[in-house]
This record gives structure tokens, C-alpha cells and sequence, in this order.
């Protein structure tokens, strides 16, 4: 029995851990990279047609995002999940295919022009439809035999509908083994779905540190923060635009929107327009109504119990195609656009920004975490311009954040988690930044006196021996260099062609307008063929 850590080691996202046990090999999460990947990730040690199965935490791409170029790649086995992030991954892996497919076409499209061969998408539509019908699906705390000798159940984990903690026990010659994958933790006193429900035991945890070294600043009370922000935007009769994750956080804000109209809590714009702007938002709407007596809270559901739809309220506008999100930004009332993608990299956000962001009366407000290399970063750090669809937009709308409405526990929450699990002979720490996650593997052996232990990608650790068999260092994206390990030539080349480019425009000053004019427009059109 050994498990190898692929990825999220001393990062936050790309989850992925290997295991082998009882003559199989499995996969728990095979998620996408997001934002800044700081180390490489080594590759899983067999060929995708040798995965046996995957056991799946919950829906998001950072965990479920690979599981298409996984079915690509020769894969055929059962990918094992909770009915919810089963729905959910129906769409969710099928909307990050036609963001591939999109992408890979536009870039298509450029290369055409610099006669470059043409971009292939990492997965296809087919491929995501392939690994969705490969899901198989598993009500909460059912111990389930996926095979001889090993079963599984799934715990709650109150990140996200259908998230959970997976409880793994193997017995292989005798010898019996359990691992507890903790997912994504949720945070406590969320809108809509559940607390987290602890795990019992476990002989070994491999667990998440998101924020493993921070603990949450939120407001007392949500709905009247996010009112104060509705009501001093409107009264300057401004916008609120919400970057928000397609899933679960769209349905929380709604929830949210739906108590302050209910209790009145905006003055003088009692009637104020929501657009949900985004198609894979509003099916996951569908879907967390759908899976509501399975995931939701005592409040959410007492709700339900009344006929009341929580996520549900007059004034509410769900967008489907792209003329209704277009005909959005001509509707000049102080309005709510609640769309997607939550940072700000993709989607019909970045139009909503580009119409926005140079307008003061304006708000953009984020809900969620901003990871590094992101448009949501750089707009939460306070950049004054950002580049949309090849135009440099100014930004002068007010630029706001929540604090507090997270989707993860802090630090405090996690060592609540940690503290449960009785009988653990050690803990590995995983899905943090390299501070969060060292920070916390610190703090669970002074605190709690147990062995833990933060992997880099590529560490092994026997579970029969107890022994950490590989020790892997970190692996840094390497700068570009040539074989030689000096910078590129060609790319000092294009450093030195650019202070050439710097000093012609230093040297244009009292050329003709019309030169100017012409200069000005050569450079647009390069930087039009070759931004990215």
C-alpha cells in the first residue's frame, strides 16, 4: 500500500493524490491548476488506462477539472462522487470543454495569422461527456465496497452541495488501513448547505490548508453588509457587479439578496433589478434545489418546508443567451450583475468589467478567493488599468470585498476538523500555499502532538511501514533558459527589440500627427496579434 502526492502540494489548487492498495490503483481528485503555479507537479506513475477508479471530494475544477483529459487519455474505470457533485459535475466539466474548445479556437485564430500550427484544447466536449457518464453515485455516510478490500464513504464536508470528506479503508494480506481525505473544509454557519460533519477515525489524514494560517474577519451579520454596499451604490446610482463562482457562491448571494429584499434593508429601491448572467450558474441553481434534502441547513430547508425558495425573489433575472447577457448593460437602472467566472479569467464577467469598471458610481464587489496571476487579484490590489479584450479599461469603480463569506473553514475551523479524528498516526497537509501549509503541519504538532507532514508533488509514504519512503524537494517552474542554463538568446533579442521600440517612441515627440497616428496603430495591431 502506497500513496504518491501529485498535486496542491504546497499550492493551492490541482488536487490530485495516487494510491495503491489491494492490487489497484486509484486516484483521489484530479483537479486543474488555477492562477500562478509556482511548482511542477510530477506526472501520475501509469498510463490513464491503468487507473482502476477515482474517488471524488466535490465538483470543483481545481479538483475535478482533469478528469476529461484523464478519459482522453485511455481511462475507463468508475469515478466515485456524491449524487450532488455528480450533477454537478455534468455541467461544470462540460462548460470548463467549451471554455477549452473557445480558447483553443481564438488562439487558433492568431497563430493562422503568424503562420503557427493551430492550438489544440487540452480536453473536448466528448471527452467531458465521456468521464461524466462514468460517475457512479453515493448517498453520504454509506460505507460502500468499491472492490475486494477496499470500501469507502462519504462525510459531508459543508464546502459545497455534494462536498465531502472520503474515508478510505483498505486491507490487503491481513493488513488493514484507513485514510481520511478531508476535501475542502467548509466554513461554519454558511448560507444554504450543512456545517461540516466531522470524521470519527482514521489511521492517516491527508487534509486541505487553504487557510491553515489565517483565521476569517467576517461581518456579523452578511446581509447587512452586502445591503450597506447595495445601498450606498444605488444612491449614487451606480451597479453592483459580483465576479462570483458559478457554484455555490452565485446560490449564497442569492440567498442573501432574497433577505434584504424580504426585511426591506435597501431604502428607496425596494423594486432593484438581480441578473444571474451566466449559464452554468443558473443550471447549478436548478441543481441545488434539486439535491436540497440531501445537502441544504435546518434554516434553508424550513424554508423549503413553507414553500419559500430561498434562492428565489422578485426582480430576479436568469440570463440564458447572449443577447439577453448583452442587453444587460443597456438596462441603465442601479442594478445587481451576479456573473461568472468568480476571478475573473473567463465568461461573460469580463464584458460586464469592460462596461463597468471605468464608471465611479459603479461597485465591483468580490465574494470569493482571488488567486495570484489572476484579473481578480490584480483588480483587489488596487490596479488603476486593466487590459479586456485587447482595450485598456481604467478602473475607477469602487472596488469592494466581503470579507468572511468563504467557502473554506480557517485555521481555527481546520484545527476543529483535525481535533475529531481519533486514533491518526500522522497528517498530511496539502491545498495551501507553501506558508499555509507549512504554517499548519507547525501548528497540528505543537498543538495537537501528532506527526504531520506538508508533501512537495512527488513524495511517497508507505502506509503498511508507516514510512516516508520518497522525500521530494520542491520543484520550481523553471525561468526560461536554454540548454545551457544562460537566458534565452531570442528572448534577450526581444528585450532589446523592445527599449529599440521604447526609444523610437521617446523620439517620436513633434513627428506629424499622421505619423504618430500610424505608429500608434502598428503597435496595437502587434500587441492585438500577440497578446494572449
Amino acid at each position: 500500500m502506497k500513496m504518491m502526492f501529485i498535486g496542491a502540494t504546497h499550492e493551492v489548487t490541482g488536487s490530485c493524490t495516487y494510491v495503491e492498495a489491494c492490487g489497484k490503483k486509484f486516484l483521489v481528485d484530479f483537479g486543474m491548476q488555477q492562477g500562478e503555479d509556482m511548482f511542477e507537479n510530477v506526472r501520475i506513475p501509469v498510463a490513464p488506462g491503468d487507473i482502476d477508479f477515482v474517488l471524488l471530494t466535490h465538483a470543483h475544477i481545481d479538483h475535478s477539472g482533469l478528469l476529461p483529459l484523464l478519459f482522453a487519455g485511455g481511462f475507463k474505470g468508475e469515478i466515485h462522487s456524491t449524487t450532488a457533485t455528480a450533477n454537478l459535475c455534468s455541467v461544470m466539466l462540460r462548460d470548463s470543454a467549451h471554455i477549452q474548445e473557445f480558447e483553443a479556437e481564438w488562439r487558433s485564430r492568431k497563430a493562422k495569422r503568424r503562420g503557427e500550427p493551430d492550438y489544440e484544447p487540452l480536453y473536448t466536449m466528448d471527452d467531458a461527456i465521456g468521464a461524466i457518464e462514468l460517475f457512479v453515485q453515493h448517498p453520504y455516510d454509506t460505507p460502500t465496497e468499491i472492490c475486494d478490500g477496499i470500501s469507502v464513504y462519504f462525510r459531508d464536508a459543508g464546502h459545497l452541495l455534494g462536498s465531502s470528506g472520503i474515508v478510505v479503508t483498505m486491507t490487503e494480506n491481513g493488513e488493514t488501513r484507513s485514510v481520511a481525505f478531508s476535501g475542502d473544509i467548509g466554513n461554519t454557519d454558511q448560507p444554504l448547505i450543512r456545517d461540516p460533519q466531522y470524521i470519527d477515525s482514521a489511521d492517516y489524514v491527508v487534509m486541505e490548508s487553504t487557510y491553515g494560517n489565517r483565521v476569517h474577519s467576517r461581518p456579523t451579520d452578511y446581509a447587512t453588509a452586502l445591503a450597506e454596499i447595495l445601498q450606498k451604490t444605488f444612491d449614487r446610482g451606480g451597479s453592483l457587479i459580483i465576479p462570483s463562482f458559478a457554484v455555490g457562491r452565485t446560490q449564497e448571494m442569492l440567498y442573501f439578496i432574497r433577505q434584504i429584499k424580504g426585511e426591506g434593508l435597501v431604502k428607496g429601491h425596494d423594486d432593484f433589478p438581480v441578473y444571474v448572467d451566466s449559464p452554468l450558474a443558473n443550471e447549478a441553481t436548478n441543481i441545488f434545489i434539486n439535491n436540497r434534502e440531501s445537502c441544504f441547513d435546518e434554516e434553508a430547508l424550513a424554508f423549503i418546508h413553507q414553500g419559500i425558495n430561498p434562492i428565489a425573489f422578485e426582480g430576479l433575472i436568469r440570463t440564458v443567451s447572449a443577447d439577453d447577457s448583452r442587453a444587460i448593460n443597456s438596462d441603465s437602472r442601479p442594478k445587481v450583475i451576479i456573473s461568472a467566472s468568480g476571478m475573473c479569467e473567463a465568461g461573460r464577467i469580463k464584458h460586464h468589467l469592460k462596461h463597468n469598471l471605468w464608471q465611479p458610481k459603479n461597485t465591483v464587489l468580490f465574494v470569493g478567493y482571488q488567486a495570484f496571476n489572476t484579473l481578480g487579484r490584480s483588480l483587489v490590489d488596487g490596479a488603476k488599468k486593466v487590459k479586456l479584450f485587447g482595450e485598456t479599461i481604467s478602473v475607477l469603480a469602487e472596488i469592494r470585498q466581503l470579507p468572511g463569506v468563504s467557502g473554506h473553514a480557517d485555521v481555527n475551523g481546520l484545527m476543529n476538523w483535525a481535533k475529531a479524528v481519533s486514533g491518526v498516526k500522522k497528517y498530511f497537509i496539502i491545498h495551501g500555499d507553501a506558508a499555509s501549509a507549512d504554517r499548519f503541519a507547525e501548528k497540528l504538532r505543537c498543538e495537537l502532538n501528532v506527526s504531520s507532514y506538508a508533501p512537495y508533488s512527488g513524495a511517497e509514504f508507505d502506509l503498511l511501514s508507516g514510512e516516508i519512503t520518497v522525500d521530494a524537494k520542491p520543484m520550481p517552474i523553471p525561468k526560461m533558459k536554454n540548454a545551457a542554463g544562460n537566458i534565452s538568446i531570442c528572448y534577450s533579442d526581444l528585450v532589446s527589440a523592445s527599449d529599440r521600440l521604447a526609444r523610437l517612441i521617446k523620439q517620436s515627440n513633434g513627428r506629424t500627427n499622421a505619423d504618430m497616428r500610424r505608429l500608434t496603430e502598428a503597435i496595437n495591431r502587434l500587441c492585438d496579434d500577440w497578446e494572449i
